[in-house]
């Protein structure tokens, strides 16, 4: 099965229903159908074909999902961009995939243009969004000119194969150079009708983008919610009062945050105010997430709440903290308990958490492993890096670097990446488990554990930590509000007090740079 299809189911059932609320614009399927068409036709003016890789450059809007359906369209490649990427990184890109068409909003003109001035890519043109001036760079077009300009009839698409590379995400670069991971037609299609039957979508679902579109936190949601002729409802930038406000007003029954966007929205003022009596569920996903945080948001939403874990080579979700239903009888507390894991194997995956020699570790919560998986929605690879996905692909099964534990019930719980476990004398210690543990503080609003070299015991485990606002707590008091709880070893030695923790452009909490600057200051 093949993109294109998706829409076209969409369009046979449901083109006269709203599609996208996307600030005053309100589109149906019908309108995004013939936009998608005439900006497909648009591409393969301007000479795209199948193979071909066009960069989006974009915060969340109608635009981005007209991107992902018009790319499919001609059978060209979407790669999205980190639009908070530096532009030595964005450039860099931009030559790895040798992307030929770029779309960009006028709010990065600054950052695209030192992307390109004097640095040498593939691209031939920009079509620009916006409502200032296009800017005098390559052959530049503005966006919705040029797409009444074309034709709005749909042109049949190439000859298309489920194997054919549909996307390509740039990874952060947290362990060197960015990785293009490459995902296929039958990855995201798999992927999409797994979640449509795992999350019960359906056409009475609304599905708010607050997640960055550009990554598979939320971008997922573009093929399954459009699937089922859902409506997409977007939000081009976090800002927890104005999301409130939008869920609220369009009624949203259904989203995936960040859990750094959730914990934001559930310590906002505004979020008392708030009716959220249409919400059926909310998921997080992206990052760890501290089971406290799990309880305030399960209080102030009144809705289910299911923790979810994945990666991008994975299409995301790998899985699903939803109950089997013999865990549906146990007390609140033990379903609490469960809730608050990683969750169980999403239905297209096939997980075992293994040992270093590849057998699997015993299923009774303790024993760690590392995370494997295998099935039609993992990646065949990286884009022209052969090695990198030789040693993350090994008879089949990729090695996600997670290490875990997986109960009697096979719900796995993620201890922590292999790259961010702390040794201390000898000792493992899971920064998660202990930031957990600072979660549950009240005066903690943001927690980050990473190791830093230690004479005497090679690491020490150092907490960085963000207080809520009006709240007060010493390096003391949280060192010892941890050794009540944890193994005394497990406990920071240390702990800082920053104003803000380094974020990735996804929102997560960017552990590496916090590591780096503490490393730098021993040299």
């Amino acid at each position: 099965m093949i993109i294109p299809f998706i829409l076209e189911k969409a369009l046979s059932l449901y083109e006269k229903k709203e599609a996208v609320i996307c600030g005053e614009n309100r589109i149906s399927y019908r309108e995004l159908g013939d936009r998608v068409y005439r900006l497909s036709n648009l591409f393969k003016n301007m000479g795209a074909k199948r193979g071909d890789c066009i960069a989006i450059c974009h915060q969340n809007c109608h635009i981005f999902l007209e991107a992902y359906f018009a790319a499919a369209q001609i059978g060209a490649i979407l790669n999205p961009l980190n639009f908070r990427l530096s532009p030595k990184e964005l450039s860099f890109i931009l030559n790895d995939s040798e992307a030929k068409i770029l779309i960009a909003s006028e709010k990065f003109k600054d950052n695209i243009e030192k992307c390109i001035k004097g640095r040498k890519t593939k691209l031939s043109h920009i079509l620009w969004t916006g409502k200032g001036e296009v800017p005098e760079l390559l052959s530049s077009l503005e966006y919705e000119r040029a797409i009444k300009e074309s034709s709005p009839h749909i042109s049949s698409y190439p000859d298309l194969s489920d194997e054919d590379i549909a996307h390509l995400y740039y990874t952060s670069g947290t362990t060197g150079r960015p990785k293009g991971v490459v995902l296929t037609h039958k990855n995201v299609c798999f992927h999409a009708l797994c979640a449509i039957a795992e999350l019960k979508i359906t056409d009475q679902d609304v599905w708010i983008h607050v997640a960055p579109m550009f990554h598979l936190a939320d971008a997922w949601a573009t093929f399954s919610i459009t699937w089922v002729g859902a409506r997409h409802v977007m939000i081009g930038e976090f800002i927890p009062e104005r999301v409130l406000e939008v869920m609220e007003r369009e009624k949203v029954t259904i989203t995936n945050m960040i859990p750094t966007m959730l914990n934001m929205l559930v310590n906002t003022k505004e979020i008392e105010r708030t009716d959220f009596s249409s919400l059926r569920v909310i998921l997080s996903g992206g990052a760890p997430i501290a089971p406290e945080l799990v309880k305030k948001i399960m209080k102030t939403f009144c809705c289910d709440y299911i923790q979810t874990y994945g990666m991008t080579e994975t299409s995301p979700y790998l899985t699903v903290s939803i109950l089997k239903d013999n865990l549906l009888a146990l007390s609140e507390e033990e379903r609490f308990r469960f809730k608050a894991k990683t969750g169980r194997p999403f239905i297209g995956v096939l997980l075992k958490v293994v040992r270093e020699d590849g057998s699997e570790v015993e299923h009774n919560g303790k024993e760690v492993g590392e995370i494997i998986v295998k099935g039609d929605i993992v990646t065949r690879g990286y884009w022209r890096r052969d090695e990198e996905t030789r040693k993350a692909i090994k008879d089949g099964w990729l090695y996600t670097g997670d290490m875990a534990v997986v109960d009697s019930e096979g719900y796995v719980d993620i201890v922590d990446r292999k790259k961010d476990m702390i040794i201390t004398g000898g000792e493992n210690v899971y920064s998660i488990e202990v930031e957990n543990v600072l979660y549950e503080h009240p005066a903690v609003l943001e927690a980050a554990v990473i190791g830093v070299p230690d004479p005497k015991w090679g690491e020490a485990v150092k907490a960085v930590v963000v207080l809520k606002e009006g709240y007060k707590a010493s390096e003391d008091e949280l060192i010892d509000f941890c050794k009540q709880r944890i193994a005394r070893y497990k406990a920071p030695k240390s702990i800082d007090f920053v104003s803000e923790l380094p974020k990735t452009g996804s929102g997560k909490i960017f552990k590496k740079a916090l590591r780096d600057a503490y490393r730098k200051r021993e040299v």
